[in-house]
């Protein structure tokens, strides 16, 4: 039997940008996706339902519709964070898994094409839980070998 190319990988290649919806509606972007949008401190959040396309748009903290974009890391630049749980909400946006996607540039706004399927993640904090109590452990929450060392 030949070998076959493991190509499961959980984390994306650093140049290639990424944004991610994790549970419960926060969005990340990878340092190469945060800056396609100029690495901006606020964005507003846009969606268009007919294509069912999410996009983040570059403003200033003067606007009345921005959100604003922390750092996730501890260590310099790198994955940005914005809490958008009403926008994933008011949209209908599923947030019951965190899953990733390969973002698009129009109209210089950063875009997720959301009839695409996301690609599911896990991360450790689902081991950690089942290792603390393995009777409370959920189906949602099985450890995998897969996993990246970070969420």
């Amino acid at each position: 039997m030949p070998f076959e190319v493991f190509n499961k990988r959980m984390t994306p290649l650093a140049k290639a940008p990424s944004v991610t919806i994790q549970k419960r509606g926060v969005i990340s972007l990878n340092k190469a996706a945060h800056d396609l949008v100029d690495n901006a401190e606020t964005v507003e959040l846009l969606y268009d339902r007919d294509r069912q396309v999410m996009a983040l748009r570059a403003t200033d903290d003067s606007s009345p519709h921005a959100y604003a974009v922390r750092n996730g890391s501890k260590r310099g630049p790198g994955q940005a964070i914005v809490s958008a749980t009403a926008f994933t909400a008011h949209y209908g946006i599923d947030a019951t898994a965190t899953r990733r996607w390969k973002p698009f540039m129009e109209d210089g706004m950063l875009c997720v094409d959301l009839t695409e399927e996301g690609t599911v993640i896990t991360g450790n904090r689902a081991k950690t839980m089942a290792l603390a109590d393995p009777a409370e452990a959920s189906a949602d929450d099985v450890p995998t070998d897969d996993a990246p060392d970070h969420p």
